[in-house]
């Protein structure tokens, strides 16, 4: 298998990405270059969105669950970790998308990652080069990372990732690209009853058979269903 051209910035160059794709590409519904407040179904769904219990996904990191009637291939059937930004945005990656690549065939001269023998997951389709870590950690989260839970941290740094995988490579799962909500798009989505929130936990993140994550959370979603289609998510380029 032909080795991935992945590329690992800077950290600050990795949060000035982040932060720009926040503000300007997004990983919402409405086209680049629209303002969402300007869109009749970000109008539409104003009222709903007010009367959702907002704190679960402005305080902290959540676990969002497709709901079964997201049918676009890119959704379907996911399961995310998610965080909110300080613009008002979010953060995230796709945790059940295991793919057959190892670290060591994306970095071929890095000799640990030639050790790791997890797979790497896709983690979204934005900064599809990315490397990105969530780690098993009780320390706070230092420059490079941002803070999940009081036991996750969600790596983008390359000097933090290096050194997890020559120090402690069990600690993480590694995965390629992220998800971006620019601000209220996560609130717009899930007043389309788009996904189900429920608490993040380590053992949600790392549990040992995501191929059954999402069947599983399903059974004790919240959600109930999506109140009208919606257009198909582009992969970013």
């Amino acid at each position: 298998m032909k080795a991935l051209n992945c590329s690992r910035p800077r950290a600050a160059s990795v949060i000035g990405a982040l932060a720009l794709s926040v503000f300007g590409i997004g990983a919402g519904l409405a086209p680049v270059g629209t303002s969402w407040a300007q869109t009749p179904m970000f109008q539409e769904a104003q009222v709903r969105t007010d009367a959702l219990d907002q704190a679960d996904i402005d305080a902290g990191a959540v676990i969002l669950v497709a709901n079964p009637e997201f049918k676009d291939p890119m959704w379907r059937s996911t399961v995310l970790i998610a965080t909110p930004l300080p613009n008002g945005g979010h953060v995230g990656v796709i945790i059940n998308r295991p793919t057959e690549l190892r670290l060591g065939e994306l970095f071929p001269e890095h000799g640990a990652s030639q050790k790791v023998v997890d797979p790497v997951y896709f983690g979204g389709p934005f900064h599809a080069n990315l490397l990105v870590a969530v780690v098993r950690s009780e320390e706070s989260a230092e420059s490079g990372s941002i803070a999940l839970t009081p036991n996750l941290v969600l790596a983008i740094g390359v000097e933090t990732i290096d050194r997890i995988i020559e120090q402690k490579p069990a600690s993480a799962r590694y995965y390629i690209g992220v998800v971006l909500w620019r601000p209220g798009e996560l609130k717009l989505e899930l007043a389309k009853q788009l996904w189900s929130v429920q608490g993040a936990s380590t053992e949600t993140v790392f549990h040992k058979d995501v191929e059954h994550l999402w069947d599983e959370l399903s059974v004790t979603r919240r959600g109930t269903s999506v109140s009208a289609p919606l257009p198909t998510l582009a992969l970013a380029r």
